[in-house]
């Protein structure tokens, strides 16, 4: 190879040095000899070598597995590859350097630097998709026939900060198979995100079982949990049946409001998640089990605990991931988006066209503190929906309690539409701003040329705050 060719490949190295090394994907390229030409400083760090120290040494030597010397003998790509390094499974690419017809080199990288972090942003990919409404409808279609799981992750409305946070968190745990425990009060969603981590998982083409702890009778619950075979009791079905766990297998269990499972339940259904096995009532043999385990409940499993009534070592057996839900009160930014949300569902169900709430009554509800969150909400809306008139939802159609300040909470004794100090000044007055914006955008029916001028300023600037605040 010519020496001009050379310089070719060390003129690009060098020119795209800093910004190589600024990836978080590992690279390294080679020459016409597979010889290490250029390693960045992140791949060279998890090999526990100095970039400087190997230029030169031929990738094979510094490089487990590499395949990067028969990309240069061959001239052929290869594309997201399993390549084991230092014990853990990776996922790499190779491509030929070309010049005038000669290869002078390969480049390769990794960008995933284990299989979990792949699965991760399968998930991350799976949440983008179901965002689009076609993919979105037909994959709502389909599950409802086939797994029993409903719901996506963009079915949660919200954009604040803390429900971001929350979907992020979300997104990263549904790819593995550890077990969550979802804790919210009554009424913030807990069985939608249940839902939406089978979704996103790599169990969502197998069955989502869902079991309300709360609403089977305790001598029906073992049962139920576990199936029964033929003749175990009086009554029993004949040829026995099935119990949640045997329907689950392959797929997601979600049992909701496990703090209210009794002790002997508590004490078997421990044992079925020790063993990894089931067996049915009146059985003889036991079934492997092949099952993520996701709980909720809205009760304080601590002081459950300290009470006697619910096991400790079941606690930390379920306990792995915790993600806990934040009340409607501490997510009031959300409350204008969830209300019209609601107000829109209803529309589709009757044919009729939504109504819109006013400034007060949306004043109100932000002050209101929401004890049974958003199932409270929705009930609220679906109310003021059959009653009113005019395409107008005034203060006057809410409850009483949400018209008196008296019923607020002691941080809410502010005048309505004030709410609690929170942050500086500066965040203060854009939360405020923000909440303005959205109830005049519902008040003109998101007539967004008469809201700018309802709030007395240009429409140019009222797109300039629309972009400042996220507001789509």
């Amino acid at each position: 190879m010519s020496l001009k060719k050379l310089e070719k490949l060390s003129q690009a190295a060098n020119t795209y040095k800093a910004i190589l090394n600024a990836m978080e994907e590992w690279v390294v390229i080679v020459d016409h000899q597979a010889k290490i030409f250029f390693i960045n400083r992140p791949y060279a760090r998890f090999l526990g070598v100095k970039a400087e120290d190997v230029k030169g040494k031929k990738v094979t030597d510094v490089i487990e597995n590499t395949r990067m010397h028969i990309t240069v003998q061959t001239g052929q790509a290869e594309r997201l590859s399993f390549q084991k390094i230092l014990g853990s499974n990776m996922i790499a690419s190779r491509f030929p350097i070309v010049d005038q017809g000669e290869v002078i080199g390969a480049v390769g990288t990794v960008i995933f630097h284990d299989t979990h972090e792949w699965k991760q942003i399968n998930s991350h990919i799976k949440a983008l998709l179901a965002e689009q409404d076609f993919q979105y409808q037909k994959s709502i279609a389909s599950d409802k026939v086939n797994t029993g799981a409903n719901f996506h992750l963009n079915d949660i409305i919200g954009d604040s900060q803390v429900m971001k946070s929350l979907s992020a968190k979300v997104t990263q745990v549904a790819s593995g198979d550890v077990t969550v425990l979802i804790r919210g009060e009554s009424g913030t969603g807990k069985e939608l995100y249940a839902h939406a981590i089978h979704q996103l998982s790599d169990r969502a083409e197998f069955p989502f079982i869902k079991v309300n702890c709360a609403a089977i009778p305790e001598n029906l619950l073992e049962s139920e949990l576990f199936g029964y075979e033929e003749g175990a009791f009086t009554g029993a079905k004949k040829g026995g049946k099935p119990g949640k766990f045997q329907l689950a297998n392959g797929g997601t269990l979600f049992l909701d409001e496990i703090g209210d499972l009794p002790l002997l339940m508590q004490a078997k259904l421990l044992r079925v998640l020790q063993d990894r096995e089931v067996e049915s009532v009146g059985g003889i043999g036991s079934t492997p089990l092949n099952i993520r385990l996701i709980t909720a409940t809205h009760r304080p499993l601590e002081s459950l605990i300290e009470s006697g009534d619910f096991r400790e070592d079941l606690y930390y057996r379920i306990n792995v991931v915790a993600i806990d839900l934040p009340p409607l009160r501490e997510r009031r930014e959300d409350i204008a988006k969830l209300a019209d949300f609601f107000l829109q569902k209803l529309s589709r169900r009757t044919g009729r066209r939504a109504p819109k709430l006013t400034v007060q009554a949306l004043t109100a509800m932000l002050a209101y503190n929401w004890p049974g969150n958003i199932r409270e909400l929705e009930n609220v809306m679906e109310a003021a929906f059959y009653t009113s008139h005019d395409r107008k939802i005034p203060l006057s159609l809410l409850p009483t309690q949400l018209s008196h300040t008296e019923s607020l909470s002691p941080q809410s004794h502010a005048p309505l539409g004030i709410m609690p100090p929170a942050g500086s000044l500066k965040d203060q007055l854009n939360a405020a701003e923000r909440n303005i914006i959205k109830m005049a955008l519902i008040e003109c029916g998101d007539n967004r040329t008469k809201a700018a001028k309802q709030l007395g300023i240009s429409k140019s600037t009222f797109y300039e705050k629309l972009d400042k605040h996220g507001i789509s």
